[in-house]
């Protein structure tokens, strides 16, 4: 479980293809922390650490993680946003975050505003229904929330420190990002539809 708040960025060394499956080599400031097994949210997508030497840290990727999320879109010197595991004593300052990547959607826009960021995501339908209007859902793991709703996308007003922390100072319109829904609005929706 994480909150959606980026705790750093990391850059990628490399991903190599094994088959339908990958590994994803990283450069990440805090890995003489990390622990075999140990959970890690690598853009939104709840990884499990596979190998640590020194800085670099190893994950592998599963067919299934690749194809559901944009990390197979990554390139050497890529910045992704790292969080680590919440603990039961951190403070809840985004929103429960699983790390379990719906789907993917594509920046519209990402353009200055005075200090602020307007930016704009596409929105598959089945990421869609789960989304209201100052609502919350992760976009590459950053607990962001919707400042306006449109049919096929969702606007968010990005602060400068936000900028800064995370992957969208190196992001570009067209760019693949990872979405999660909220949780609490899915089993909303899952206990609505079972009536």
């Amino acid at each position: 479980m994480f909150t959606g708040l980026v705790e750093t960025t990391g850059s990628v060394i490399s991903l190599q293809q094994r088959g339908d499956q990958a590994r994803l080599l990283l450069n990440i400031p805090f890995a003489e922390e990390l622990e075999l097994g140990e959970s890690v949210a690598v853009n939104g997508c709840c990884l499990t650490v596979a190998a640590i030497d020194g800085e670099q840290t190893a994950f592998d990727l599963l067919a299934q993680t690749l194809s559901l999320t944009s990390l197979g879109d990554l390139r050497d010197g890529s910045l992704v946003n790292l969080e680590r595991a919440l603990l039961p004593t951190t403070r809840l300052g985004g929103h429960f975050v699983q790390g379990h990547v719906d789907a993917t959607g594509s920046i519209l826009d990402l353009s200055p505003r005075g200090q602020d960021h307007r930016l704009e995501i596409s929105l598959p339908e089945k990421v869609q229904r789960y989304c209201i209007p100052q609502g919350s859902i992760a976009i590459d793991g950053i607990s962001l929330t919707i400042a306006d709703l449109h049919p096929h996308s969702a606007v968010f007003w990005i602060i400068p420190h936000t900028i800064s922390r995370t992957n969208l100072q190196r992001k570009n319109i067209g760019d693949s990002v990872n979405l999660e829904a909220d949780l609490l609005a899915k089993y909303a929706a899952r206990f609505h539809d079972a009536r």
